[in-house]
């Protein structure tokens, strides 16, 4: 494939910030792209917080307090610079202190479209005022979503941006970043304003990510099975139809791992390490992980965790009657690791309190005890309503730590049910979404624990998973391609 130059535009990127899967996709791809051969840039905004863990970024020259009007206020930007550890990939950081200086990457605050307006239209001038038009604008999520509308509108008459060509990733379709009609002066589209749709405009909203969605060379998401549900099901909150309407329809790449930061063999967070060949180091980690949350199950009692975003998505709900019953009645101990809704918070801290000993919980997230929690534990419960893609059921492959998960998006395309009679499988995988189902996935686990020999192959079967970025890189080149030859709507 030709060398492209390429951009990559996102809300937060690791290692500089990080709320969700997003930054890990980010992060991953660039060095992969630039391992390819291609020209990799990203943009992303500064922060409060990146501003005071990044005191060594540095300023770019000719670009330092520029002006940039939105409706009736005029916004004044200056942009820095950094490369991508162990990389010479550039890293700019948009430098809006009126907008990004605040408590949390995300507010809620009445201005909240125009932060991300602002990054993405400085994000794109910057890069012709420095020469460096790319040929494909990555976009991510609403944040960035209006790129492909404005490339094809606002900046339709710049030479530069001529052949620039764009490709939005849906990392999770439910957060679509809609403001109300009132602030269609801020997009500036001027007569351009006949292409928003004119349906959400008479129910007086706006949807960037519909925006995005319409007028992107190419959209992606973050599994294949994802990229079917949106289209086809109630998970498309919405955009099922114009997703279908596209003339190159949404394409799925699961999304990757990095076995740098997430494999027992080297874990940095991890006082023991161990493999596939030699897993004497797992019941190290097993012992240390009950000493750290004061489980007090016995060492030949399998632990059953979580570490996840407290949010409806993640399926909680079918734990309220399903865990206490199991907890009653089966030998396991558990641990939940995450933070979110209040609702949800409470339901594990009960849970702790009245099984003291079987059940732990540490209402917070914690980097190195989610290391820990992946190595010492015998099984990970993902129960998801939806997972667009979800990254720890790949993880606790590695772990050999037994996936028990929900058959929804990326779920089921990185587990497949173990079965006993042919061996093959690589965790325990439930359908339905309730209580019932979660009972039987979590006490088929339990039992296939008790088989020592069909739990030592299962293990076997799924440390030897690869989901390594190097596949996933290649079919977003595959996407790039697709996007510089594509034809475009009106």
């Amino acid at each position: 494939m030709e060398r492209l130059k390429l951009c990559l535009l996102s809300s937060e990127i690791v290692p500089y910030a990080k709320t969700g899967g997003l930054a890990d996709v980010a992060g991953a791809l660039l060095p992969e792209l630039k391992r390819l051969g291609h020209d990799v840039s990203a943009f992303m905004p500064l922060y409060a917080a990146v501003r005071r863990s990044r005191p060594d970024l540095l300023p770019v020259d000719g670009l330092q307090d520029v002006n940039l009007r939105i409706a009736s206020t005029t916004y004044v930007f200056s942009l820095w610079r950094a490369l991508f550890p162990g990389t010479d990939i550039p890293v700019y950081f948009v430098d809006c202190p009126s907008l990004f200086e605040r408590a949390s990457l995300y507010t809620f605050d009445p201005d909240e479209h125009r932060r991300f307006l602002l990054f993405t239209r400085a994000a794109i001038e910057c890069t012709v005022r420095m020469g460096g038009v790319p040929d494909i604008f990555h976009c991510n999520d609403w944040h960035t979503a209006f790129a492909p509308l404005l490339l094809r509108t606002v900046y339709a008459a710049s030479s530069e941006l001529a052949r620039a060509r764009s490709v939005l990733t849906i990392h999770n379709i439910g957060y679509q970043g809609i403001m109300p009609a009132s602030a269609l002066e801020d997009l500036g589209l001027g007569a351009a304003v006949a292409r928003l749709d004119a349906g959400d405009l008479g129910a007086g909203i706006i949807n960037p990510l519909k925006t995005g969605i319409k007028f992107a060379d190419m959209v992606t998401t973050v599994s294949p099975t994802y990229a079917r549900e949106i289209c086809d099901t109630p998970l498309g909150m919405g955009m099922q139809q114009i997703l279908r309407e596209r003339l190159n329809p949404v394409v799925g790449i699961l999304n990757g791992v990095d076995y740098g930061e997430w494999d027992p063999r080297c874990d940095s967070h991890l006082a023991v390490h161990f493999s596939a060949a030699e897993l004497d180091g797992k019941q190290a980690n097993r012992l240390e992980l009950r000493e750290v949350t004061g489980l007090g199950v016995g060492p030949e009692v399998p632990v059953i965790s979580m570490v996840t975003r407290f949010a409806e998505q993640k399926g909680i709900d079918i734990l309220f009657d399903a865990l206490p019953a199991l907890l009653a009645t089966r030998a396991f101990g558990f641990m939940a690791l995450g933070s979110g809704d209040d609702r949800y918070v409470a339901f594990f801290d009960e849970l702790a309190q009245r099984f003291p000993g079987q059940a732990a919980f540490r209402a917070a997230y914690d980097e190195s005890l989610a290391h820990l929690i992946e190595a010492g534990s015998d099984m990970f419960l993902m129960p998801s309503r939806y997972e667009p893609c979800g990254l720890n059921q790949m993880y606790s492959l590695r772990y050999g730590t037994i996936p028990i998960v929900r058959r929804t998006g990326g779920l089921a395309d990185s587990v497949e049910h173990f079965d006993p009679a042919t061996g093959s499988g690589t965790g325990c995988v439930f359908n339905d979404y309730d209580a019932p189902a979660v009972r039987w996935a979590v006490g088929t686990a339990l039992d296939l624990f008790d088989d020592r020999p069909l739990l030592s192959r299962l293990m076997q079967n799924a440390m030897a998973q690869d989901f390594s970025w190097k596949r996933q890189t290649r079919l977003y080149e595959e996407v790039y391609g697709l996007a510089m030859a594509a034809a475009r709507s009106a």
